[in-house]
């Protein structure tokens, strides 16, 4: 039987949707009758990443700072632990570059941010940069759909991973048109990498927009990123070529032209109804037709916007680097594809994970904004707890937690966790959150002993008055020795459906660095969740500006009762 609706959406598509809407939306899509499908995906021609990287100036740096440091290690990295030092990361990485840029996302929002990027990308590209763009298909919608201009720049592919059929004015009627394929659909290629000249990378929880900079009007996630220079970023890239030549990438050319893209910028009349988009074209390859010469990439984002979000980049060359062995743990792409049988048990990154959390002698700590632990992590966690490890978690409360259906799956499981022993923290939501943890310059930064992220890139504390945090950072330590820092959850979700990308660093330093941020982060920022009376209890840290809470700190009535009624209904793995 298949999941209801609610349950089988990504967690990019909001709940809140109005009952009429979806009504409105299912009614019309019936009616158009037929089911659309995908073009062939024939055309696509296989690349590589850069073999040589010790012949450009990012290779060489590597080396030059690996002889300063007097290291046999072969590997460098350094916690990217703040909205500023995370887009300026970035920027000082398409800077560099001078033969290949290889981006790999689940979401690229099309806004300032982003658009700073992008401009450089367009940039670097112009001056012979070969750039390979590889997004997940689900949010290449609507005004985010501008992101895909991209492709038709010269030096520049895009491909899209598990594209689904239908149009793209909105997620909800690429979910609606979806509908027969809900087990597709709920697949996504959730890996997030940032690789310049095959030399450094970024990888990490962060997708790209305001959102995860910082300069979101409504939201602001905290999240963490690892900038890693040396031999781990070619296996990075091998894992990026993996994807990029799978059968499930195709070409923006074979889904859509710059036409089309044309329409979807322009402000849709009135009278249109929603579902009634541009279709998918004909399976065919198209022409690639360059773009006229614009002072910006995306429509919607306008010259003063851009440079308002501009940022000098990063020194590479005084950032700190923690040299020290590493692995990366990935998922193959055939995990995304279809059917059930694709990955063998036992061979996803969360499985390996669990195996090396199994390990842990005195302390396991984690950070995961979305935690539905399932039958195999809670015996993990149990047998962890018979040892005596001291096991930490950080998550989302129910006011933080941009996915609700997310925390009613949690929720099944936080008197478990309790009951075993486990200290639960939960991410306050309230403004004054993201002002502490998101604030800029005026706000606390990571050498000033601030909390998981520290000063952001857009003026004062006040400019964060009315956003509110959701925690968005992916990571365990593990004896404070061993660090896993990625794009995956410790959920089912992450284990079973999207596919996910890690880093695996064994550097005590490195470990201790990140487990003092986090900490910082409990002590001014989190709930502790307690039993009082036989029921749930939230306690403020000591000290905190705020006080104790008895329900869901700063969750509405309406959300309260969202989470109740999805609750008994939503399978753990669509959570």
């Amino acid at each position: 039987m298949q999941p209801c609706l609610a349950t089988a959406l990504p967690r990019s598509l909001s709940p809140w949707t109005s009952a009429a809407r979806w009504l409105l939306v299912a009614w019309m899509l019936a009616c158009a009758g037929g089911c659309a499908s995908l073009p062939a995906n024939e055309n696509r021609t296989p690349s590589t990443a850069f073999a040589q990287p010790d012949q450009t100036p990012l290779g060489q740096l590597v080396e030059q700072r690996r002889a300063q440091a007097g290291t046999r290690s072969d590997s460098a990295f350094a916690l990217l632990d703040s909205v500023e030092i995370a887009l300026t990361s970035r920027i000082a990485l398409v800077d560099g570059a001078r033969r290949s840029l290889d981006l790999q996302y689940y979401a690229i929002h099309a806004d300032a941010s982003t658009e700073v990027l992008l401009g450089k990308i367009r940039e670097a590209a112009r001056r012979g940069v070969r750039v390979r763009i590889l997004l997940d298909d689900f949010n290449s919608v609507g005004e985010d759909a501008q992101v895909l201009r991209l492709a038709f720049e010269p030096n520049i592919e895009v491909r899209l991973f598990n594209p689904l059929p239908g149009p793209r004015n909105s997620v909800l009627a690429r979910v609606m048109t979806s509908l027969h394929d809900v087990n597709r659909m709920q697949k996504r290629m959730h890996n997030k990498l940032f690789i310049a000249d095959n030399a450094w990378g970024i990888t990490g929880g962060r997708n790209l927009g305001d959102r995860y900079f910082g300069s979101g009007e409504k939201q602001n996630f905290v999240d963490l990123d690892v900038l890693a220079a040396g031999r781990i970023v070619r296996d990075m890239s091998r894992s990026f070529d993996r994807f990029w030549n799978d059968k499930l990438a195709y070409p923006v050319q074979t889904l859509l032209d710059r036409e089309e893209l044309d329409a979807l910028s322009k402000p849709k009349p009135p009278a249109q109804a929603p579902g009634a988009a541009v279709p998918l074209p004909a399976a065919q390859a198209r022409p690639v037709l360059p773009i006229s010469v614009s002072p910006t990439v995306l429509p919607s984002v306008t010259t003063g916007e851009a440079q308002q979000a501009e940022r000098p980049a990063m020194d590479l060359r005084a950032v700190k680097l923690y040299w020290a062995p590493s692995t990366l743990l990935v998922d193959e792409p055939g995990k995304v594809g279809p059917g059930d049988d694709e990955v063998d048990a036992g061979e996803t990154v969360i499985d390996g994970l669990m195996n090396l959390m199994l390990q842990a002698q005195r302390e396991v700590l984690i950070i995961s904004p979305y935690f539905v632990p399932g039958p195999r992590m809670m015996a993990v966690y149990e047998q962890l707890r018979q040892r005596g490890v001291r096991v930490r978690v950080l998550t989302n409360s129910l006011a933080s937690n941009d996915a609700p259906a997310a925390h009613a799956g949690y929720a099944r499981y936080r008197q478990r966790l309790l009951d075993l022993g486990i200290e639960m923290h939960e991410m306050r939501s309230d403004p004054e959150t993201a002002a502490e943890l998101l604030g800029s310059s005026g706000g606390r930064s990571r050498s000033s002993g601030g909390g998981l992220l520290g000063s952001g890139p857009g003026g004062s504390k006040g400019d964060l008055a009315g956003s509110r945090a959701s925690l968005h950072s992916k990571a365990v330590i593990i004896d404070q020795r061993l660090s896993v820092i990625g794009s995956m959850n410790l959920d089912l979700r992450s284990q079973i459906q999207n596919s996910e990308v890690a880093l695996l660093i064994r550097s005590a330093p490195l470990a201790l660095e990140a487990t003092r941020q986090i900490e910082a982060t409990l002590s001014s920022a989190a709930y502790r969740l307690e039993q009082k009376d036989g029921k749930l209890f939230w306690r403020a840290p000591r000290g905190a500006g705020f006080g104790d809470e008895d329900g869901e700190p700063g969750a509405s009535t309406k959300l309260k009762l969202l989470v109740r009624v999805i609750g008994p209904f939503a399978p753990d793995e669509m959570l």
